[in-house]
């Protein structure tokens, strides 16, 4: 944190800084993290740090300014300690998809193998869902937990899925909320800061980020979603967090639930041994990479789906926070079903599009403050490559009731196709990239 000089007058001038990167220039490090602690404090105002951000996004950062942003985001708020715990930390960010449920089964997957997964997760906004959103389907299930409380279930069960706490990298916070209503959203610096800044405060000795592309991803190209990834891991590395990231597609909805109590129900399937192929190879991938970092290379992570280990950790997990793991999840009261309109292959499924028709139903909100309803959401029934018959389900949208379809019906017109040839497979996991 960078103080004011003697008799409060502060040691730069915002409009100095603003200049300088909207003329291309480097900021140097004394006045990059007097502009973020100023900027936490109210000094600097809402438009110089919007108009600071336009220009980051017109200019870019090189990796010695990212590295400074994220420290000084850091420094904005408290830091937390794992080291008491005796075991290894790792943990798993997602830049967010539709479908996307894998936290769910890889906490309790990863800990099964005596490692500790701090998860602290975020709520949906838009086309792509929330993990705790998805949780909070299950009766007594509470995602609010003390630094105490969130330790003591990492000492007995070895995983948590919790929010986070406000005291984390408050500045990302406030900067946050500005991107969103200033067009500056998709600045690659202000995005691996904004997500790395609460990773490294969390304090977890390891982690795994899963960067999408696609349709449905924040990052619609493979090669910006590249450079954000290879960004970011440049952040923990810088950090000493052992950091790797996985490529992965998001061109298809992950798995055949979009919404709330539908992708808990996939998730305990996957937990069970079963579950859609896709959810399972994504699952494990990240399980491996998790558990590498973590010092347990050799980790059979497919034996501890298949012998019950994992769905051993999730019914503890679930139990310490509250939440019956046998009680009945929310379910639609009222139904609609699309069906195939010829013979042939499903030859797409665009993701987004599907994400926006879950959110129309209520899975998802538009404002922050918004509530979601636990059973809405679409169920596919066939995914991109499958055979179909005319008359044929392809997918069903469900929710409370049926005020929601014809919106939500909408969102999804030339979202999907049937055709006479398959499409060609597309990998799932793209590419690993490492420091």
């Amino acid at each position: 944190m960078t103080a004011t000089q003697p008799g409060g007058v502060e040691p730069f001038d915002a409009v100095d800084v603003i200049r300088a990167k909207r003329d291309g220039a480097r900021v140097p490090e004394d006045a990059l993290r007097w502009m973020v602690d100023a900027f936490t404090r109210g000094y600097v105002a809402d438009a110089q740090m919007a108009a600071f951000a336009m220009a980051v996004l017109l200019n870019g950062m090189d990796r010695d300014e990212i590295r400074v942003m994220t420290e000084a985001m850091i420094a904005s708020g408290e830091r937390m300690s794992f080291a008491d715990l005796g075991k290894p930390t790792v943990d798993k960010h997602s830049t967010g998809g539709v479908g996307d449920k894998i936290t769910l089964p890889l906490a309790p997957l990863v800990a099964s193998f005596g490692v500790a997964v701090p998860q602290l997760s975020g709520r949906g906004l838009g086309h792509t869902g929330g993990t705790l959103d998805k949780l909070e389907s299950i009766p007594g299930w509470r995602a609010a937990l003390s630094n105490d409380e969130m330790l003591a279930q990492l000492r007995d069960g070895g995983a948590v899925i919790c929010a986070a706490g406000v005291g984390l990298a408050p500045a990302d916070k406030r900067l946050y909320a500005l991107r969103d209503v200033t067009g500056t959203v998709e600045a690659i610096p202000l995005i691996a800061s904004s997500i790395m800044s609460k990773k490294i405060a969390e304090g977890t000795d390891a982690l795994v980020l899963d960067v999408k592309f696609g349709s449905g991803a924040f990052m619609k190209d493979f090669e910006r979603a590249r450079e954000l990834a290879q960004t970011m891991v440049a952040l923990g590395t810088d950090s000493g967090v052992r950091t790797t990231a996985l490529l992965t597609s998001m061109e298809t909805p992950l798995g055949l639930a979009i919404g709330n109590a539908n992708e808990v129900r996939e998730s305990v399937e996957v937990l069970a041994g079963g579950g859609p192929a896709d959810v399972v190879e994504l699952t494990v991938a990240l399980a491996r990479e998790m558990l590498a970092l973590a010092g347990r290379p050799d980790a059979d992570v497919e034996a501890a789906l298949r012998d019950g280990r994992a769905m051993d950790t999730w019914r503890r997990m679930i139990r310490a926070q509250g939440g019956d793991p046998d009680a009945p999840l929310p379910a639609p009261v009222e139904t609609h079903t699309v069906l195939a309109p010829r013979d042939g292959f499903v030859t797409r499924m665009a993701a987004y599009e599907f994400g926006v028709g879950a959110w129309r139903l209520g899975a998802g909100r538009a404002r922050a403050e918004d509530a979601v309803l636990p059973s809405a959401g679409i169920d596919l029934h066939v995914k991109p490559g499958d055979r179909v018959a005319a008359g044929q389900p392809l997918f069903t949208l469900g929710g409370p009731d049926d005020t929601r379809f014809a919106r939500a019906l909408e969102a999804l017109e030339g979202a999907w196709d049937v055709g006479d040839d398959a499409p060609g497979d597309a990998a799932l996991v793209r590419e690993r990239i490492a420091a």
